[in-house]
């Protein structure tokens, strides 16, 4: 097993050790309950966090700490298999569990016309894909955090409730991120000793920790407490110990969803997009509520596995436009205004970005060497064209949303109407 030290450059190593992954986890979480008097954990119904969250409550029993509090942001556009495994996990009576089923905002990768959309929005009851669930723990009313604001991004809650919680008792946060799942993810449990967010030290040590993150502005403190397990780590746990889990993941099974693709979210952002069609295969009763809520949904899953949405490769010139560079034109006068006002200004900060690296506009190829544009080493109007066609800057421009861009596109579809 790797376990990770941070180098003099403020990055992460690996190095071995003796133990095993469940041993090394469980002295993690031991350490977090030896300097907190809270521990919470970051709970999605989903196989790392339900793993995480069971590795908690057995130290807690272990140490006679506890309830362990745990941390579910519902947002509406679930399974009914998760839901039912929330409540199992929430109805027990060492969890302290925190449903939150507030107004969030949320990325709709689907549609031009909303391309945020907004769980739990008033005044669309009738749309939402379930109804409000009625638990003890569900937390509905805006009022009930200082910190929450209409329509809060969800990367924006979560931060903010961290805080919120810490505030006046110190507090652990465990969260079951893999770091093997997926780059962004490694990156995620790789904190540097600079910038936004740094490593934990323990009080007497003056040896971090690289398996936490702490906002060095906030007193917020997560640890990752099964970074380095494997996919057949947690399901080995769960079935040695019996332990409950997201029924979903049969279904999953059973389907043939690849391993890397079974996970829990909300159903139409960037990446989850690509698994909207599972809804009908998985819940068919679910489907219907699912396509119906937000625009586009139904023809995100009917065409967002294909080849011209980028996602297996190749990306042709429709024959109608003799260049990428009019074709992005095209692309662009048929969005909505306000919706077209952001992509312009995005387009125009990659535009400025290249000028001052030595590419300026006009020495853009309409179409560049494909594998210099997949490293984004090169620009061109086939890049724009995608990210337009992706409804995606950041990966496809490198360049993302400014925050009043966001709030732009989180309000457009109350413009549009």
């Amino acid at each position: 097993m790797g376990l990770p030290t941070v180098n003099e450059r403020g990055m992460v190593d690996k190095h071995h050790c003796d133990s095993n992954v469940l041993e090394a986890a469980r002295k993690r979480i031991r350490l977090a309950f030896k300097h907190f008097d809270r521990v919470c954990v970051a709970f999605s119904g989903g196989k790392d966090s339900s793993v995480t969250l069971h590795l908690a409550l057995e130290v807690a029993r272990e140490l006679g700490k506890g309830p362990v509090h745990a941390l579910f942001i519902d947002l509406e556009g679930q399974y009914r298999s998760t839901i039912d495994h929330v409540r199992e996990m929430f109805g027990r009576e060492d969890v302290r569990p925190w449903w939150i089923c507030l107004p969030i905002n949320l990325r709709n990768a689907s549609s031009l016309q909303e391309p945020y959309w907004c769980a739990w929005e008033p005044g669309r009851e009738t749309d939402w894909v379930r109804p409000m669930p009625e638990h003890p723990a569900v937390i509905s009313d805006q009022g009930f955090f200082p910190f929450y604001r209409y329509r809060m991004e969800f990367e924006e809650f979560v931060p903010a409730f961290n805080e919120w919680m810490a505030a006046d008792v110190s507090t652990a946060f465990l969260v079951g991120i893999r770091s093997d799942e997926s780059l962004s993810r490694y990156l995620a449990v790789k904190p540097r000793q600079s910038g936004k967010k740094r490593a934990w030290t323990a009080p007497g040590s003056q040896i971090p920790i690289p398996w936490s993150s702490r906002d060095p502005r906030g007193r917020a403190v997560s640890f990752f407490p099964i970074y380095d397990w494997k996919f057949a780590d947690l399901w080995r746990y769960v079935a040695e110990h019996g332990h409950a889990y997201n029924r979903l993941y049969d279904h999953m099974y059973r389907a043939g969803v690849p391993f890397s693709q079974m996970r829990i979210c909300q159903p139409y952002g960037d990446d989850q997009r690509k698994g909207l069609d599972l809804f009908h295969r998985l819940e068919p009763d679910t489907w219907f509520r699912v396509v119906s809520r937000v625009a586009g949904a139904n023809y995100g899953a009917r065409y967002s596995r294909q080849r011209f949405l980028g996602y297996r490769g190749g990306l042709g010139l429709p024959a109608t436009f003799s260049s990428w560079q009019q074709y992005s034109q095209f692309l662009l006068q048929s969005m909505p205004e306000q919706v077209r006002e952001v992509y312009r200004r995005r387009i125009d900060v990659f535009i400025r970005w290249w000028e001052q690296h030595g590419y300026p506009l006009a020495q853009w190829p309409d179409a560049g060497i494909p594998e210099l544009e997949n490293r984004k080493q090169q620009p061109s109007w086939r890049r724009v064209a995608t990210s337009l066609l992706k409804q995606d800057m950041a990966r496809s421009l490198s360049f993302g949303y400014a925050r009043r861009d966001t709030r732009a596109l989180a309000f457009s579809r109350d413009c549009v109407a």
